[in-house]
């Protein structure tokens, strides 16, 4: 299927970009027309998915953040890319309270987090190459 509109932004891994990578998707999946409740998830997924990118793949070390959207008919798809450090174990990174950082609050939970607010969730990655995470979600028709 092809997707009917598309936005690729690139961003500087800092923390402070979160916030605006959440309402660049925000306002991309808008065209939808979804719900508050519908919005709310991607904006929360993504907040995860670029926290990992920039505190899991940096390590707080300079690097960019890119984020794909894809728009379908009644679906999205949101890649966050980074070029960090990689994830050794995918399978084990994806165990709810598991973290590489003990020491951070709410370590562990953004794998469990993006899978409870998005329909999927894929993972992709190579050690000393960086990550993808692609987040999917369908979105109820509204009135159309």
């Amino acid at each position: 299927m092809e997707p009917i509109n598309e936005v690729k932004v690139e961003f500087l891994a800092k923390s402070s970009n979160e916030a605006f990578a959440r309402v660049v998707a925000a306002a991309f999946v808008s065209q939808l027309d979804p719900t508050l409740e519908e919005l709310a998830d991607v904006k929360t997924a993504v907040s995860e998915a670029v926290t990992n990118a920039i505190i899991h793949g940096y390590e707080n070390k300079p690097g960019y953040v890119k984020m794909i959207c894809l728009l379908y008919d009644n679906a999205v798809e949101i890649s966050v890319i980074d070029e960090g450090k990689g994830i050794e174990d995918i399978e084990l990174a994806r165990q709810p309270l598991y973290t590489s950082k003990p020491e951070m609050e709410r370590s562990g939970m953004g794998f469990t987090v993006m899978e409870s607010f998005m329909d999927r969730v894929e993972v992709f990655s190579e050690v000393g190459k960086g990550t993808t995470v692609k987040l999917f979600k369908a979105f109820k028709q509204h009135g159309k």
